[in-house]
């Protein structure tokens, strides 16, 4: 890309002004990695200072069986397969327990589309999950679980939101959003909600003010366009509702998937794909580097890149790993904190809703904080 093209951009950014689709495109074709990431980690420094956040929480997969079985997932399983499982409402509560010690301030339940629970089983999840341990945010169920709980419990999306709300939910992951795009689903996800059906969902939620993340799933089938519209369609929403609190894109993880002729994204495009995000998403505060599909030590570079965000310390992810993800399964708060400071930021633990628990000075030490 021509370099008066990148400086043109880079005026709009610094003066304040809404990136257009063609100046996203123009970044996304840019192979001037150091140039988007130095703009892209002006922005960032503007929005949230030299604070990067982390939190501590729980990851909960109720089932990997599911009815969708998307070709890029390596997690879910048919019912009859030997590595299937359905966890009980004991189950979840044993493993709930197990956290307890850990500090936790966060649960995070993403599952499959199961054939067969009910929805009185999720109600139930989480309504025993809130009165076992109360001072712990549930995050739980992308939109593409609410939309088929829509569908098995014959309810609309508000009366389902509703209910989960009454029961204890605090607030939606933003898994199943892949590419908002019905070619990119047809072809790699056609039984599961829609992008109007995912974005209808997150509307309705941050209308009955349940805050949610949003993601995408980059590095499959998905051209550079799909993916700036994705960006587009997200501001949008974003503009409507501002109910979403961080973007975490998500480099596909092809082994043992049905779209295992791709590699997985490299270094380079994942930190071109994180700086485009902070640029083109000009109305969401937190990026959010998810270590656990990019590799700890990408995830810390992209601190250079736009990101104010490594997720948490996670313990028990499954789903990546299923796929071949190299990385450790959880991360110690310790070990988060090293790599923070490493990169010449300030940690910063945090609740779901972006609350401050407590500011880290260099000696680890932390202070508590207000905000």
């Amino acid at each position: 890309m021509p370099k008066s093209n990148l400086d043109k951009i880079a005026e709009k950014v610094e003066n304040g002004k809404r990136l257009s689709k063609s100046d996203a495109m123009r970044l996304m074709e840019s192979d001037d990695i150091l140039s988007l990431g130095q703009l892209a980690d002006k922005v960032r420094k503007k929005k949230t200072g030299d604070h990067v956040y982390f939190n501590v929480n729980r990851h909960i997969n109720l089932t990997n069986i599911c009815v969708s079985r998307c070709k890029f997932c390596a997690f879910s399983r048919d019912k009859a397969d030997a590595d299937a499982y359905a966890m009980t409402i004991d189950d979840v509560m044993e493993t709930a327990r197990s956290a307890r010690d850990l500090g936790i301030t966060e649960f995070h339940i993403v599952s499959g589309l199961h054939p067969d629970l009910p929805f009185d089983y999720y109600l139930e999840v989480i309504s025993q999950l809130k009165k076992m341990m109360p001072e712990v945010h549930i995050k739980a169920f992308t939109a593409v679980e609410i939309d088929y709980f829509v569908k098995i419990a014959h309810l609309s999306q508000k009366e389902v939101l509703m209910k989960l709300k009454e029961a204890g939910l605090g607030s939606l992951p933003g898994g199943g959003a892949e590419i908002l795009n019905h070619r990119v689903r047809e072809a790699v996800c056609s039984k599961k909600a829609s992008a109007d059906e995912w974005l209808d969902v997150m509307r309705i939620a941050h209308n009955l003010g349940l805050k949610s993340n949003a993601t995408m799933l980059y590095g499959h089938v998905e051209t550079g366009e799909e993916r700036v519209d994705h960006l587009l369609t997200l501001r949008e929403l974003q503009d409507e509702t501002g109910g979403f609190q961080s973007f975490i894109p998500l480099p596909f993880h092809p082994w043992n998937t049905q779209l295992n002729e791709f590699k997985k994204p490299s270094a380079f495009e994942s930190l071109k794909v994180l700086s485009v995000s902070r640029l083109v998403l000009d109305n969401f505060s937190h990026i959010k580097a998810y270590w656990i599909m990019l590799g700890l030590k990408i995830a810390q570079l992209s601190l250079l890149f736009g990101v104010n965000d490594l997720d948490g310390t996670v313990v028990e992810e499954k789903i990546t790993h299923a796929a071949g993800a190299e990385t450790d399964r959880s991360i110690s708060r310790d070990e988060l904190l090293k790599v923070i400071y490493e990169a010449g930021r300030t940690p910063v633990e945090r609740d779901t809703l972006y609350n401050r628990i407590k500011t880290y000075n260099q000696q680890g030490k932390g202070v508590t904080n207000e905000a």
